[in-house]
């Protein structure tokens, strides 16, 4: 046996196969609901794996998930790791152009697809002829748009509910394609090995990993249950079907909304005990606050133990508003990427004036981009991981050699996150270097001003962008989301405020006041659209 997700997934139904792996809550209010087993749960993977195999899917094969957060979603995930097919995560939010562009790029032969996506995917399959296998979940549109597409209930239904799959290997691979900030999606590509050791910690993300496959399954079996992990954002957001799965290497449940409405994910940590939740900075955890402070008022949160962000960061003044009004759980700011996995979570003084500090694992270093060597305390550089990294970039040979390196016989990846590190060998980390703004010969870093401007009482939420500047070569511009019935803070308001808790080189010379500040479904800032709001609005 060795380390690849679908065995060690098995390895945990074998041992555990009564217990409820999985809860589905539908729309918002419509109380529907599936519960599977993990017996119930590997049957319905088997099924659609062999759906796809009699399709004619072949072992290394790109399957896209083209889906909102549902049993589906997971499901499908799993059939493909049983059959040795790849699954790719597709952004529900793209239109046809970027739809295009990602079923090329990721050399799409099959995708599985919520049916409101009916008439883009069919606007795409024109230019996309590799993609020969469609599978909709959901019924078929009645607006006269027509797909060759099986439906994903008879499909599974005709699946065979046993394993009966060939060997699998360590090296087969899972790609996650990732939007980022800027520029067109990337595939990273991750041998199953890798993956289970750099983004599930091994088996166990907060203790040892385990030390042989076989393992995994005797840890599940000698412990108990009890825990519930509750990703809330999009399963197309890799950390959340990562989180899914560290979950099912635990033997444990799983709960996911088909989307985030807070007063919803507030009523499933009460009815289900949730004791684990994840989800992506401010922009999530903010409305959970609005809605604990009205119409969930006295929600009982108590089984919660922990609250995770990855992707956007958790600010100080949020934190202090959440823990007031749950004062029991812990809030974990953690660090990581697709390209690294987990890197670091943030230390307890994280914030407060200090900067976005972390204590990062062993295999994380600061390091010098020209020479890759260690930086001396104190100066910038940036973040690397070494040993189980990805393959790459897929598709993508020159960005590939751009990131990736060998140092010292091993493997690194070289992330965009500019960071020092100090003498006791916590890193602070600075911001993506493809942001920072380069003002009269100063560095400023967005997510540093950001954080200032949202400690304003007036201010829900934030982004700044550098924006072209005659005098400067660029100013600090923040496009801000005011409190709903706060007052309208002038320019002067928002710098006498930052100046409190920045240098002068980094307060804001221009705001924006915005209704409504857009991020990824998954809660990432949108930099191109805060630049591009700044920029109009300066001229």
């Amino acid at each position: 046996m060795e380390y690849n997700l679908a065995d060690l997934f098995e390895s945990v139904v074998d041992v555990v196969p009564g217990r409820e792996a999985l809860v589905y809550i539908d729309h918002p209010g419509t109380g529907a609901e599936r519960r599977l087993t993990y017996a119930q749960l590997d049957a319905a993977a088997n099924r659609v794996a062999h759906h796809l195999i009699d399709s004619g899917i072949r072992p290394g094969e790109h399957l896209g998930l083209h889906l909102y957060n549902g049993v589906e979603y997971l499901q499908t995930v799993l059939g493909c790791l049983k059959a040795r097919i790849v699954p790719v995560n597709v952004n529900y939010r793209y239109m046809e152009e970027e739809l295009v562009y990602l079923y090329r790029d990721a050399d799409l032969v099959a995708l599985v697809f919520d049916a409101e996506f009916t008439d883009r995917v069919a606007a795409a399959l024109p230019r996309t002829p590799a993609l020969r296998h469609l599978l909709r979940v959901g019924s078929a549109a009645t607006d006269g748009t027509s797909l060759p597409a099986a439906d994903f209930v008879e499909a599974e239904a005709a699946g065979s509910p046993e394993r009966g799959f060939p060997p699998r290997s360590a090296d087969d691979q899972f790609i996650i394609y990732t939007g980022g900030t800027t520029g067109m999606p990337k595939g990273v590509m991750w041998r199953q090995e890798d993956l289970f050791f750099a983004g599930l910690g091994g088996g166990a993300p907060t203790g040892e990993p385990v030390k042989k496959p076989e393992e995994l399954a005797e840890r599940v079996a000698a412990g108990g249950e009890g825990i519930t992990f509750f990703p809330t954002p999009p399963l197309m957001h890799g950390t959340s079907t990562l989180t899914a799965f560290i979950g099912f290497n635990f033997g444990q449940r799983v709960v996911i909304h088909r989307k985030f409405v807070p007063e919803e994910v507030l009523r499933t940590v009460e009815k289900e005990k949730v004791t684990s939740m994840s989800l992506v900075g401010d922009a999530m955890l903010r409305p959970l606050i609005d809605a604990l402070k009205g119409s969930m008022r006295g929600t009982d949160c108590s089984s919660m133990f922990s609250v995770s962000s990855s992707g956007a960061i958790m600010s100080e003044t949020v934190r202090e508003q959440f823990l007031s009004l749950v004062p029991n759980v812990m809030l974990l700011n953690n660090f990581g990427s697709t390209e690294s996995g987990f890197n670091g979570t943030a230390t307890a003084d994280s914030g407060a004036g200090k900067g976005f500090r972390l204590r990062v694992n062993s295999r994380t270093q600061v390091v010098d981009p020209a020479t890759y060597e260690p930086v001396v305390v104190g100066e910038p550089g940036r973040v690397a991981q070494r040993g189980h990294v990805p393959l790459g970039y897929y598709n993508d040979p020159r960005k590939t050699d751009e990131t990736f390196f060998q140092k010292d016989g091993e493997r690194w990846v070289l992330l965009g996150d500019m960071a020092t590190v100090d003498d006791e060998g916590i890193v602070t980390v600075l911001g993506r270097g493809s942001q920072c703004i380069n003002t009269g010969g100063e560095k400023v870093y967005p997510e540093e001003v950001e954080q200032a401007l949202k400690s304003h009482p007036d201010v829900y939420d934030a982004l700044v962008a550098g924006v072209p500047d005659e005098k400067w070569g660029n100013h600090v511009a923040a496009v801000v989301q005011l409190r709903e019935g706060a007052g309208r803070p002038s320019l002067e308001d928002i710098q006498t405020h930052c100046r409190s808790h920045l240098a002068g080189y980094k307060i804001p010379r221009q705001l924006v006041i915005t209704d409504t500040i857009q991020r990824s479904p998954s809660g990432k800032a949108d930099y191109r659209w805060a630049r591009s709001v700044a920029t109009e609005a300066a001229h």
